[in-house]
């Protein structure tokens, strides 16, 4: 784009910067809603409850299934991601 265009598309620059800023803010959510760790680090907390006694093994169980899940999940979601770009 030439001096000429640039001058011409000006006012919309406003516009052009609140979409990046609003692009790099939804990749940024989406990389933390997709990042495992923190679904690790509950399971690895939900285990020590099991050790200390602090729940039950039906409850454990019955957790450990859903943080599986969300793991699996994840998982897949993050290989959607790749297999897209």
């Amino acid at each position: 784009m030439g001096l000429l265009g640039q001058l011409l598309t000006l006012p919309l620059a406003p516009v052009r910067g609140t979409v990046w800023v609003l692009d790099q803010v939804l990749l940024t959510a989406e990389r933390e809603y997709c990042d495992p760790a923190p679904v690790r680090a509950e399971l690895a907390a939900l285990e020590r409850q099991l050790v200390e006694g602090s729940i039950g093994p039906e409850e454990f169980d019955a957790r450990e299934d859903e943080l599986l899940d969300r793991l699996e999940w994840l998982e897949a979601h993050r290989q959607r991601l790749r297999s897209d770009s």
